[in-house]
């Protein structure tokens, strides 16, 4: 199972939607997508973006866990 950890990352870092879209250069809907696992995957290209916004890794994001 996948876990969207992006939120905590948020929350720690005091970001919001508004600013990390900012920083990331993305759109606001696209991070709410992801917040909220509305969305099929997230692209690599994403996960870079969000990773240099948030100044953390890829597990800080996502998380695979077993059952």
């Amino acid at each position: 199972m996948i876990i969207i950890k992006l939120g905590e990352t948020m929350k720690r870092e005091g970001l919001n939607i508004g600013t990390l879209a900012e920083k990331a250069g993305m759109h606001r809907n696209g991070i709410s997508k992801i917040l909220n696992e509305k969305n099929k995957g997230i692209e690599f290209d994403t996960l870079t973006k969000l990773c240099e916004a948030l100044n953390c890794e890829v597990q800080d994001i996502i998380q695979y866990k077993k059952d």
